[in-house]
């Protein structure tokens, strides 16, 4: 039995539409993407295994390019043929919701594997590691997952139409959609409606996940992101819904923000972050009943807020954020406006411990200056050699999520700890000259010497990014703030 004869098989055997009198339908299908020539044999029996084996035949067809955006959608056309259309997921999800949440979404992320939606072989390539901190212990890791643009496809973009559908890699129109040069394929994506403060949200997962069932929550209507009462509703009624999981947005501002901003949405998932572990050092009172508040040990500068009570936990939410937007103190280079233009917001978390609701508030400051033109809350010059991009919801819980460029680059400062021939890049040369003055490296622990320091430099990122510094200073500045909640 070939490969397309196997995944034919696989197609009748799938949780899809088909059933055994569809077989030579659905064998015909295949045939029109594939060609009819000589089918290349698969590696295995795995589905991935012989939806590459039909792709390969594709191009030795010539029914498409040997390039990757065109054998990224014929792959996800064929494994659209083994998924549950739309309507049919959204059934089976809330059915087995009935049950449980977790059942339902154990249903819903195995299929979103099985069919390759989310790229379990991409993202096993990337690197993590813990690394011991003063904080707790940090999660480093180093995305590899997401394919480089295929030099072709941006070329040969610059000459498409752009016909603004779907709006953004966000919208619900990607459900489904073929994909094309520049944008990618979505043949097999699937999205679970549900509702959230009387309106129609989505639920999906992320394809490239940074951590265990990587999920988005997204708004079915494409409009600016924004932090405010309804933002903390929308987070608790998700945590309501699916209490095994926790669920953040990212602030609303750009450098604080996320890489999306023009759509509403929030990230979630099935992951206990670090600073998910992270004490409460001081207690404060925010004056609203049933709210247990206190200032958490972390780098980043964030309030803890505890409570059975959903309503009064969004009291305290709006109470702290409506504070901070308008907050500013001087000697801590703290401005809410300058020119006229917004600097704060705030990163929300929720999740449950045992009957309580927990919400984490971030605080977040979006200034730059001349001394600190990238942002001055922002990873500071002398740590962009790790780390340049924006901090968002990831990161400010303390999982790192670092360039693809920094597996080569830390190998090669490896190399240069242990006065080997090298080509570290000039960048990391200070930091390295350092690591060597305060190491005794060998070949057995330079890799950990390395990745302990990383680690100390993401510390110092995210203490970059904190408004309220963990010094004297700064915690006086937090104890000023806390009080001008309460005026």
């Amino acid at each position: 039995m070939n490969s397309l004869d196997q995944f034919v098989l696989a197609v009748i055997k799938s949780p899809s539409q088909y059933t055994e009198l569809d077989q030579i339908y659905v064998h015909n299908r295949i045939l029109g993407l594939v060609g009819e020539g000589d089918v290349v044999a698969a590696a295995d029996e795995e589905l991935t295994s012989l939806v590459d084996a039909l792709v390969t035949t594709a191009c030795q067809n010539g029914k498409i390019e040997d390039t990757p955006s065109d054998k990224e959608i014929l792959a996800d056309q064929l494994m659209d043929m083994v998924t549950p259309l739309p309507s049919v997921l959204n059934q089976s999800f809330w059915d087995k919701y009935q049950a449980s949440p977790q059942m339902a979404t154990d249903y819903f992320f195995n299929l979103s594997k099985t069919n390759d939606y989310i790229k379990t072989r991409a993202i096993a390539k990337n690197v993590s590691f813990p690394a011991k901190t003063e904080f707790g212990d940090l999660e480093i890791t180093i995305n590899l997952s997401k394919p480089e643009k295929d030099p072709k496809a941006i070329a040969a973009a610059r000459n498409q139409p752009q016909d603004g559908y779907p709006l953004c890699q966000l919208c619900m129109q990607n459900e489904g959609y073929l994909g094309r040069l520049g944008y990618p394929s979505r043949s097999n994506h699937r999205i679970v409606r549900m509702m959230l403060g009387g309106e129609t949200w989505g639920f999906q997962y992320s394809p490239y996940a940074y951590f265990n069932e990587h999920s988005i929550f997204l708004d079915q209507v494409h409009r600016p992101m924004v932090i405010n009462r309804q933002t903390f509703t929308n987070l608790l009624e998700i945590v309501n819904q699916l209490p095994h999981y926790f669920v953040g947005s990212n602030a609303d501002l750009p450098i604080v923000g996320g890489s999306m901003l023009s759509h509403e949405h929030y990230q979630g998932g099935r992951h206990v972050f670090p600073m998910m572990k992270a004490p409460v050092v001081r207690a404060i009172d925010l004056g609203v009943e049933g709210v247990d508040a206190g200032i958490v040990k972390w780098p980043m500068s964030t309030i803890r807020l505890i409570s059975k009570d959903v309503v009064a936990l969004t009291d305290a939410a709006v109470k702290i954020h409506e504070s901070w937007i308008d907050y500013s103190d001087e000697s801590v280079d703290v401005r809410a406006y300058t020119d006229g233009v917004r600097h704060h917001t705030t990163t929300p978390i929720a999740y449950k411990d045992g009957e309580n609701y927990v919400l984490d508030v971030v605080l977040r400051d979006n200034q730059t200056s001349t001394e600190f033109p990238d942002g001055i809350f922002h990873p500071h010059q002398d740590v962009q050699h790790i780390k340049k991009e924006n901090i968002g919801l990831i990161e400010v819980m303390g999982r790192a999520i670092l360039p693809a460029r920094l597996k080569t680059e830390l190998a090669e400062v490896g190399k240069y700890l242990l006065d080997q021939p090298n080509q570290m890049v000039d960048m990391h040369k200070k930091w390295a000259d350092q690591l060597k003055s305060t190491n005794i490296i060998t070949t057995e622990n330079v890799e950990s010497v390395v990745n302990a320091e990383v680690g100390n430099v993401f510390a110092r990122v995210l203490a970059d990014a904190g408004v309220f510094k963990w010094d004297e200073t700064g915690e006086a500045a937090f104890d000023r703030f806390v009080a001008a909640i309460n005026e």
